[in-house]
């Protein structure tokens, strides 16, 4: 367990981790293109180290120092390997559609907790393009076989940046065009990275075609991920003033702040730039009275990692908020919207699950405790977060998680590592 005591005041100027999601597929595109290509500011965390072991499997040459990456890439991929993707859901299911589009055998896996997690998603629509794509009882591990994959219209019933991305990837070998159409637009960084890399692919509002391509490698500097950063604008919000710099503030990821807008929180954001393709920019938030929020529909996918948070300050507003439309959160590393509910329980909080979200009636403040993370390492960090801003402070279980996403996050906080 990890002890962490309550602060009157929060204020700070951070400088945080690269964005995950871009380093997974700065790492992965690179890794099956041609030429080299180094990535600067990338996370190494687990989740994105066990991307890069899962492309030198696959024959890349890949050599991580620090922060930067360096990628030699193999457009032809080795046949017959085991991908072990850690905690990793994005590479399971990023990698699952870049493999069978390779037309090679291949078998992923990953830990328990990933081994839980649903890969139906995936495998269903890349069996429409002619994948050959065996689950084990709809999840992993699972086993890519040698196929022809031909382009087709596939429409999303639910918007999963995964998913897309999956598609997209398997489409960059198959005959045709691929096209995908989601119900809402998701996360769009698969689009904008492979566009930088010469694939021919268009988009169209919630439409997404893409045609057999070959990749040329680029540098990618990678911006800090804005769902790093939220765990410090929300302590800036609740207890002082914070400074995140180079935040990645692509549209599609910047839900939170429409949220903060919902909850009257003051941010602003500074220094605006852009920087391969992706927006970029510092932002300040100050500490600020919180309203209660209604919060669901087309904003979820922009803010699905952060609604563990985003509920967590609901607590601390003024009247009852209501999160709905989020039923993804059921199938992440852990049953978010169970651990959610239970960590904001065990602060002194009063949070009741429903379906697709919560229900979280708001109190002034929040009295502290002891949180499980149920290896979560979003659940981790809301907790964090929460016994900082609570009055009497308390501990989180299993606090190590972190390391998937944000490495050196508790030293980031200023909190003492030593475990109780």
């Amino acid at each position: 367990m990890l002890e962490i005591k309550p602060r009157e005041y929060f204020e700070g100027e951070f400088s945080l981790p690269g964005d995950k999601s871009i380093t997974h597929r700065a790492v992965m595109l690179n890794a099956c293109a041609d030429g080299e290509s180094t990535i600067t500011n990338a996370l190494t965390g687990e989740d994105c180290l066990s991307t890069a072991a899962c492309m030198r499997a696959l024959g890349a040459e890949i050599k991580v120092d620090g922060t930067t990456i360096f990628v030699k890439g193999s457009p032809d991929f080795k046949s017959g390997q085991r991908l072990n993707c850690g905690n990793s859901g994005t590479t399971i299911r990023l990698l699952t559609g870049l493999v069978a589009g390779k037309g090679i055998q291949a078998e992923l896996y990953g830990d328990d907790s990933l081994s839980k997690r649903p890969m139906g998603r995936v495998s269903e629509p890349l069996a429409l393009l002619g994948a050959k794509v065996q689950t084990t009882d709809g999840t992993a591990p699972l086993v890519v076989s040698p196929a022809t994959l031909c382009g087709q219209e596939i429409t999303l019933k639910i918007a999963s940046a995964q998913v897309k991305s999956a598609i997209l990837l398997a489409g960059l070998n198959a005959e045709g065009v691929t096209r995908v159409v989601e119900p809402v637009k998701s996360r769009d960084h698969t689009e904008r990275m492979l566009q930088a890399m010469g694939a021919e692919i268009r988009v169209d509002g919630n439409t997404v075609e893409i045609k057999k391509s070959k990749l040329k490698a680029i540098d990618v500097s990678v911006p800090s991920d804005i769902s790093s950063a939220a765990y410090f604008m929300a302590l800036g919000a609740l207890k002082g003033k914070t400074l995140c710099k180079n935040v990645g503030v692509n549209p599609t990821r910047t839900g939170i702040l429409v949220a903060f807008d919902k909850l009257g929180v003051k941010y602003t954001l500074l220094n605006r730039r852009v920087s391969g393709g992706e927006e970029i920019a510092d932002i300040l938030v100050e500490k600020s009275p919180l309203k209660a929020i209604e919060l669901g529909g087309e904003v979820i996918p922009a803010l699905i990692d952060e609604l563990p948070l985003i509920a967590l300050m609901c607590a601390f507003a003024e009247g009852e908020s209501r999160i709905f439309g989020a039923k993804e959160l059921r199938v992440k590393e852990s049953d978010r919207i169970k651990t959610t509910a239970e960590l904001i329980n065990a602060l002194g909080g009063d949070c009741l699950e429903t379906q697709d979200g919560f229900i979280i009636r708001g109190k002034a403040s929040l009295r502290g405790g002891k949180v499980n993370s149920y290896l979560d390492h979003r659940i981790a960090m809301t907790a964090a977060v929460g016994l900082i801003a609570s009055k009497e402070g308390g501990e989180i279980v299993n606090p190590e998680c972190c390391a998937i996403s944000f490495p050196d996050f508790f030293e980031k906080l200023g909190v003492c590592a030593g475990q109780v």
